[in-house]
């Protein structure tokens, strides 16, 4: 947490020395008791408070640091988010609720200055040698044309939504793949959009990484309605189904693609559904999320 940031050298590049901007905004720091220290950052600020995928992460590196054992990562981890942080510390509280043979239970409750912001609930688990395997998930997902998704250095970047001041947008680098353009209100357009996804100062993608693209994309309604919404998250799940593949080209390993889409919204709450995929194809992450649609 010293020092100045590490920068990449080169488009791609991971920073492997754990001093990119993303370990330090959310790192902790243990006091003793299952009790974590944090500080919430403005840069991950987006409409209304930080990104609920950020304050998520914050949340799972306690609980990981809590349970303080490499062989078991998170599985599934479930955060429902009370109210938006402000600027500043907040204190992590976890509770390690079981310890089997296989798998660890932990709960965990974020609060600044007494107040309740984040309740969660995560599984961590050891792998299972010789364990039941197999993957019909097809890889990357076909365009809505049914033709392949072309690879992030392929799609020139471009700016998405930018007459909005969205200071966490500069975290991250995006290629926008498919799915109509935010806000314009295409005919025929649906709640459904993807791309490729990294942060610009990029550590290894692990669990703590996964669970802040699953909800760093911009929500697929955007694609669907014509005036800018704010869509704060209720409840946030993500399901961790691997990790990047061994053999990716160096340049590849920060970059994700991720597919979101949201098939029904009611009475202003949306459910979205996602999906996270290193650039082989290889499935890291599924998400679902409720949230809700206010008019800016």
């Amino acid at each position: 947490m010293t020092g100045p940031p590490a920068v990449p050298d080169a488009l791609g590049d991971l920073v492997l020395d754990g001093s990119t901007e993303f370990e330090r905004d959310t790192a902790v720091e243990a006091l003793g008791g299952g009790r974590f220290s944090g500080r919430i950052s403005p840069r991950w600020w987006i409409v209304v408070g930080p990104n609920g995928g950020y304050v998520a992460a914050v949340v799972l590196r306690a609980v990981i640091a809590a349970v303080d054992d490499d062989r078991r990562r998170p599985l599934s981890a479930t955060f429902h988010f009370l109210r938006p942080p402000t600027d500043g510390p907040v204190q992590i509280e976890v509770t390690i609720e079981r310890v089997g043979r296989t798998v660890t239970t932990a709960s965990a409750r974020m609060t600044q200055d007494g107040r309740l912001l984040v309740l969660a609930l995560v599984a961590l688990g050891v792998p299972q040698q010789g364990g039941l395997t197999f993957d019909e998930t097809g890889g990357l997902p076909d365009r809505p044309d049914g033709g392949p998704v072309a690879h992030w250095s392929r799609i020139e970047a471009r700016s998405v939504d930018p007459e909005r001041d969205i200071p966490m947008r500069s975290r991250y680098e995006l290629r926008w793949g498919f799915g109509a353009t935010p806000f314009a209100a295409q005919q025929g357009s649906t709640a459904d959009c993807a791309g490729w996804l990294r942060l610009r100062e990029s550590p290894p993608l692990d669990e703590v990484v996964l669970v802040a693209m699953a909800d760093a994309w911009l929500p697929p309604v955007f694609s669907r309605v014509a005036e800018p919404l704010a869509v704060p998250t209720v409840d946030l799940t993500v399901h961790f189904r691997g990790r990047p593949s061994p053999a990716l080209d160096p340049a590849d390993r920060p970059w994700c693609f991720v597919r979101f889409s949201s098939p029904l919204a009611d009475d202003g709450y949306i459910v979205e559904h996602g999906s996270v995929w290193d650039a082989s194809g290889r499935l890291l992450a599924e998400v679902r999320q409720l949230a809700v649609a206010i008019p800016t």
